[in-house]
This record gives C-alpha cells, sequence and structure tokens, in this order.
C-alpha cells in the first residue's frame, strides 16, 4: 500500500506521544534527536516497491532499494535460523569501515525475503555516495592510489569468504571521501583472480592522464601475469601511496584532556597529552593516547597510567629507529612492532596482578586507543627527500573510540571489544539482536585482564591526506552515540580556525558530563592539516634529534610491597534512561559462562613505589625491569616474544641473573 502519512517514531521509550512528520530533527513532543536509519534493500523482490511504499507497516521506500526504518527504536525481524547469504556480512564485521552489516530481514508471503543493510554507503539524507567510477577523474592523484590499496587489502579477506566478486562490479564500489565502501556483497560460484580486478582497475586507469598513470599500468600489467605476487604488486603500491603522499604539506595540532565527570568521586581514565602537561616534545604531536581503567581507585588508574606511560616511552624508541632509516619500513612490519609494544605493556599489568594474587574482579586493567603519526622519510625518483609519508597507525582493545572528523562526514574508526561483537564476528546473530542481550555491553577484552597471547590487537593505518580531526575518546562522551551527534558542533570550528584545539577538548568533556555524566570521560584531539595553514596551534613537524642517553637503562629500585587497600564505598550514580551503554563490564573469556567483571568506577592515584620502575623506556628497557621485578612472568612472556626481541631477553637475564647473585 501507499502511505499517505510520511511519519517517524521518536526513539524515547519514555515519550507518550512518539509519532513525528518526517523532517523533523527532533521528537515535537520531548526533543529527543530522531533517528534516520537509511537501510540498503538486498534481493530482486527489493526494486519492484514504488518510492512512497510502506513495507509491512514500518520500512518507507525513498528511492529503489533505499528504506527508511521508521520504528528505528524497534529490534529489527530477525528469523531464528540465518540465510546462508547473511553470513560472510557477520564474518567481515572488524571491516565495518568499508563493509555494511546485515540489520535484519523482511520476511512474509507478499514480498518473499529481503536483507536488509545499515551501514551502507547512504548519506545522512539518504542519498548514494558517488560510485568510485563518477568520482575518479575529480580526486586527487593520491586519493586515486589510496582507494587501490584498500580494494587491494580486502581482496583476500573477501576472497576468502567467496565474496570478492564484490569488488569487481564498479557500481558497487562507492567512496565517502578517503574510504571505499561497498554497497553489498556478491557470491561467486567459482573463484576469481587477481586478473579480474586487474581489468576493474584497467577501466578507470586507461582514460586517465597523470603523472602517475605509467606507475599504475606496470602494476596492473604485474597483475595480468600467470603467476602473481601479490606481495610484491601490495609493495610497490604502497610505495607509490607514500611517495604521493608525503609530497604533500602536513600540519598536526593535538590537545587532550581527562575529567572525572560530575557523579564520579576517582578518575580511572588517563591520557596523552594531558592538560597544561605538554609532555615530550619529541613526541607531540604525533602520539595520543585514551586510556579507561578497569578494576577500582587501586587498580584501574594504576592500569591506565602504566599503559600511558609506558607507551609514551616504547613510541619514543619506535619512532627514533623509523627517523634512522633509509628505506621505507612496510606496514605490516610496523605494525609487528606497534603490536608488540602492547604486548609488553599488557604482560607488566599481567604480571602485577599476579604478584598482587588479584583474582576476578579485583584485577586491574585498561582499555586502550592509540594513534601514532609514522614520519617516515622517502626518496622521490629525481631524488628529492621528502620527510613524511603521512602515516597513521591506531591501536585499539576495549571500547575507547577513533574517530575521524571532516567537514563533511564523521568516521568511526574502531570496533568496541564487547559481547555484542563478538556474537556477530562469530556468526550468532545480527548485531541489533545481540545488543538486546543483558551482558551486550561487556568487554572482552581489555590490556592486563590476561596474558597477551590470549588477546587481539586491532591495528589499522589511515594516510593523512584531507584536513580532519582525529578524535580518540573514553566511553565517557562515545556512549550513547554523542560524538556522532555532535561533530558538527565541535569539530567544523576548529577545522575552520574559529576555535582553539584545546577550546574544543574542553567542549567535549562538558558535553559528556552533560549529556552522560555517569563516568569520567577522556578526550585527545588531533587536527591534521595538509591544506594551507590556517590553524590557532600549529605545532612544527620536523623532529628533533633524539638525546640517546634518555634511552638508557636506568637504575632499578627494590620494589616496595604493596600498601593495604583501603575499601571505599561506591558512589551510586542516577538512574539512566534506555541505553544499554552506561556502563562498561568485562567479560573473561572463553564463551559460554562468561565471568562478568564490572568496571569499578571508585578510585584513589596509588603509584606504589615498585611500581614506578615498571615504566618502559624501549622495549628492551621494559623488559629490564620486569626482569628484575617479575623474573617468573618474564621468562614465560619472552618466549612469546619476536626472535629478535628474545635476544635482548637473553641478554637482559644474564644481566639480572648477576645482580641477584
Amino acid at each position: 500500500m501507499i502511505s499517505t502519512e510520511r511519519i517517524i517514531h521518536c526513539s524515547n521509550p519514555e515519550c507518550d506521544r512518539p509519532i513525528n512528520p518526517i523532517g523533523y530533527s527532533v521528537c515535537g513532543h520531548c526533543q529527543t534527536p530522531l533517528v534516520y536509519r537509511y537501510l540498503w534493500a538486498v534481493g530482486p523482490v527489493a526494486t519492484e516497491f514504488a518510492v512512497g511504499t510502506k513495507v509491512i507497516d514500518r520500512y518507507e521506500v525513498i528511492t529503489q532499494r533505499i528504506w527508511l526504518d521508521t520504528q528505528p527504536a524497534l529490534t529489527p525481524d530477525i528469523p531464528p535460523e540465518l540465510p546462508t547469504q547473511v553470513i560472510p556480512y557477520l564474518r567481515l564485521y572488524p571491516y565495518q569501515l568499508h563493509i555494511p552489516q546485515a540489520y535484519g530481514i523482511v520476511t512474509s508471503s507478499a514480498v518473499g525475503n529481503i536483507l536488509l543493510l545499515e551501514n551502507a554507503p547512504i548519506d545522512e539524507m539518504g542519498n548514494l555516495y558517488p560510485t568510485i567510477t563518477e568520482a575518479w577523474d575529480q580526486a586527487t592523484t593520491v586519493r586515486q592510489v589510496y582507494w587501490l590499496w584498500q580494494i587491494l587489502q580486502l581482496w583476500l579477506p573477501l576472497s576468502t569468504l567467496g565474496v570478492a566478486k564484490s569488488l569487481t562490479f564498479p557500481d558497487n564500489i562507492r567512496v565517502q571521501g578517503w574510504c571505499v565502501r561497498l554497497l553489498e556483497l556478491h557470491q561467486s560460484e567459482e573463484p576469481l583472480t587477481v586478473k579480474d580486478l586487474a581489468t576493474v582497475w584497467q577501466s578507470w586507469v586507461a582514460g586517465g592522464n597523470t603523472t602517475i598513470t605509467p606507475d599504475l599500468a606496470h602494476i596492473i600489467q604485474q597483475m595480468y601475469a600467470p603467476e602473481v605476487d601479490l606481495l610484491a604488486i601490495s609493495h610497490q603500491l604502497n610505495q607509490l601511496l607514500l611517495t604521493l603522499a608525503a609530497d604533500l604539506p602536513l600540519t598536526l595540532a593535538v590537545a587532550g584532556a581527562t575529567d572525572t565527570g560530575p557523579r564520579m568521586k576517582h578518575n580511572e581514565d588517563n591520557c596523552y597529552p594531558h592538560g597544561l602537561d605538554s609532555g615530550d616534545e619529541f613526541l607531540l604531536p604525533r602520539l595520543s593516547i585514551v586510556c579507561d581503567g578497569i578494576g577500582g581507585h587501586e587498580g584501574g588508574e594504576v592500569a591506565s597510567q602504566l599503559a600511558v606511560q609506558s607507551l609514551k616511552l616504547q613510541i619514543r624508541a619506535l619512532l627514533t629507529e623509523v627517523q634512522q632509516e633509509t628505506q621505507i619500513v612496510p606496514p605490516d612490519l610496523l605494525q609487528q612492532q606497534l603490536e608488540a609494544s602492547l604486548r609488553v605493556v599488557n604482560n607488566l599489568i599481567w604480571a602485577r596482578n599476579e604478584e598482587q594474587q588479584r583474582q576476578g574482579r579485583e584485577r586491574m586493567a585498561t582499555t586502550l586507543v592509540m594513534a601514532v603519526q609514522i614520519p617516515q622519510k622517502v626518496t622521490t625518483w629525481d631524488d628529492r627527500q621528502l620527510e613524511n609519508a603521512h602515516e597513521l597507525y591506531i591501536s585499539h582493545i576495549g571500547d575507547s573510540r577513533a574517530y575521524w572528523i571532516t567537514r563533511n562526514y564523521c568516521q568511526l574508526l574502531t570496533i568496541d571489544d564487547d559481547m555484542a561483537t563478538r556474537e556477530v564476528r562469530l556468526g550468532r546473530g545480527l548485531y541489533r539482536q545481540a545488543l538486546q542481550k543483558p551482558e551486550a555491553n561487556a568487554l572482552t577484552q581489555a590490556l592486563g585482564i590476561r596474558e597477551a597471547d590470549h588477546l587481539h590487537f586491532e591495528i589499522q593505518r589511515l594516510i593523512l591526506e584531507e584536513d580532519g580531526i582525529l578524535l580518540l575518546c573514553s566511553d565517557g562522551l562515545s556512549d550513547r552515540h554523542w560524538v556522532e551527534k555532535s561533530w558538527r558542533q565541535f569539530a567544523i570550528p576548529v577545522l575552520n580556525g574559529q576555535m582553539s584545539v584545546g577550546d574544543a577538548v574542553s567542549s567535549w568533556i562538558n558535553l559528556a558530563n552533560e549529556k552522560n555524566g555517569h563516568d569520567n570521560t577522556s578526550v585527545v584531539m588531533t587536527v591534521c592539516q595538509v591544506s594551507p595553514p590556517s590553524l590557532q596551534e600549529d605545532v612544527p613537524l620536523p623532529l628533533p634529534e633524539i638525546d640517546a642517553s634518555a634511552l638508557e637503562t636506568p637504575d632499578i629500585p627494590e620494589p616496595e610491597p604493596p600498601a593495604a587497600a583501603v575499601p571505599e564505598p561506591e558512589p551510586q550514580p542516577e538512574p539512566e534512561p534506555e541505553s544499554p551503554e552506561t556502563d562498561t563490564e568485562m567479560a573473561a573469556e572463553p564463551i559460554p559462562d562468561p565471568e562478568i567483571l564490572p568496571k569499578r568506577r571508585s578510585k584513589k592515584l596509588v603509584l606504589l613505589g615498585g611500581l614506578l620502575v615498571v615504566l618502559l623506556g624501549s622495549t628492551g628497557i621494559g623488559l629490564f625491569a620486569w626482569s628484575y621485578l617479575y623474573p617468573r612472568s618474564f621468562e614465560k612472556t619472552c618466549s612469546q616474544l619476536p626472535p629478535s626481541v628474545q635476544q635482548i631477553c637473553l641478554q637482559i637475564k644474564q644481566v639480572t641473573g648477576n645482580r641477584n647473585r
């Protein structure tokens, strides 16, 4: 039937007059922001509905195959047994920047089965983003190569699940600024080869007449070869991408702050940089960190501070190594080095738990989101030396988040490590379905809760080729989607030079305290500008020469015994409406029958003398301190580290063994 009344329902369950005309931005009765969730309808039947049709009295057809959920607070219809076409979407959930997610399935005798996808490449007005073909000629050369790089990274995971065909339909590949986004997944009965991908690339490159056309043509020619070396092609594409990016200017400005919140007594969050503490000029403005501690005032605060201080020193060592390299370090090696640093930090916190015999909910841990801008040097074909390849690496574990924000869009870069996400990744159900479970927001991972070989770290790379803001925050701000609701208010004035980075950080924290208020809040903003600079707070990019004495192994005092813990009553927060995200818990693996470890929000700064000495200087320094303080756990963990670090372990073991005698 054709609906004569275009309405949308308020998502506030307490609103007694939830019906609003489509076009309203807030509910006319309760002033709750209205949710406009545009979905992509998959299946041949989906094309048969006329614009304006109301499907099962819920979904309004906006344009062909774009449907609006007019009752977004309701759980979508999901059959008990999921169709096989849904499984690849679930397995590829970690790639949600590029791939839509299954939202629900409309099933009836009248319409058959229609799969609805959320997070499809549809803008806030219900319009599709342009195809890569439409956008190709207007894009810069660095963005063109960046698009190809992303497609190549998607090729293997999609091939594994038999949906690589999705990358061979140009109309299926959409672009939102720098980001490649697929409209839907297409199954292929026969396996595809890289030649199929090369044919599509050829259609884009052949009509171009730019300086990179010969380089791309050479890469495509290799993709047609009988024996394809995908790794070699990836390295060549990466070299071209970094060279093009390094030719752009880059100005960074960063500010950060953390706040206890109006209802809390202690702050378990930590961040870098932090307020007036400008920190290490060698690291600023390239490093930003947000940690949200778990384990109470004698655990969470210690864990988050240990993680921040340790990583600051380890990243200092990494940047020093990169600065001395004469060849480009490939992305996979940089990711491995970042992961090794995180594993060392994790096992230091874990060892502290073991030494203090902390069990269950008393174990200290912390979430982490960290961004490092790696200033690799690039030598061009005409022997010019470019100082910065514009690489940005984001490391993540837990539910602290990273966002990339421009004047036109806000993109969530990270995926929360919670029970709802775990259910989806294991193929057990759709995300909206998993959110209905009581433990949906319980964490499945955090630094320090278990040994590092049981953790999975997400590390991704971005290329800074457009003006934008990297926002890192704890769930004190991100809960209830307040970043998505408020980014224009704070980000655009910064990008336009009308607000300083520090003022924007303070404003975002004030918003979190007003709208959420149930938690500590940490915010770190890095403004990245590749156009002519007009920022109020510019930070020069060239790295100063590092003082080698800063990386020398410090004298390590004997650890003091832990002080007795004095329990304090936990504050009772005010009731929060509707959202399951008002608190974060920790779910211990494995599943089923998980142990739920809530984040205890009361905390007190307790840095015991013994804890001060395990702050990592570099990988070697961190292991040295660890071996001295915790020889048994040190020996076990060293066996799990990369071979190059194991050699350091052996040398450190000999030194500390001699000292102990």
